[in-house]
């Protein structure tokens, strides 16, 4: 898969996508046991097309490399490729990407009565209050 970087920022760089290739990876159509562990290699059935199952909103779907330890503690790691989908509208307690005051940021919703707040997940950094003179989107 083709990506262009489109943004470039302190915790995340952000790439466009390309949907014109597909991208096969092996699939045991069987199912995997969550039990006692299979040598699995020795029954790979099929390919999918990893395009079509990750992503289900081409034209609002882009791509962001992490730069950053802020989320850590829910796996989320400096480094990290996410697919993120702009058309899924951000809920309070949930993951979302946010554009705030021209920075663009992976942090946890929080809504407390009229404060709002961009939570990390890892305790070497503090909460981001949004102030109401800051721009932000939320994605």
């Amino acid at each position: 898969m083709k990506y262009i970087k489109l943004h470039s920022s302190t915790t995340l760089d952000i790439y466009s996508a390309s949907f014109e290739s597909v991208l096969e990876c092996p699939i045991i159509e069987g199912g995997i046991a969550a039990g006692f562990p299979s040598p699995a290699d020795d029954f790979l059935d099929s390919s999918i097309d990893i395009n079509k199952y990750l992503i289900k909103n081409k034209p609002a779907t882009f791509y962001a490399r992490v730069n950053g330890h802020s989320m850590k503690n829910v796996g989320i790691n400096d480094g990290d490729l996410l697919i993120i989908d702009k058309g899924i509208e951000p809920e309070n307690g949930k993951i979302a990407v946010c554009y705030i005051d021209g920075e663009f940021s992976i942090k946890r919703l929080k809504v407390e009565e009229n404060r709002f707040w961009l939570m990390p997940e890892n305790d070497a950094f503090q909460p981001i209050e949004v102030l109401p003179e800051s721009h932000l989107h939320k994605n």
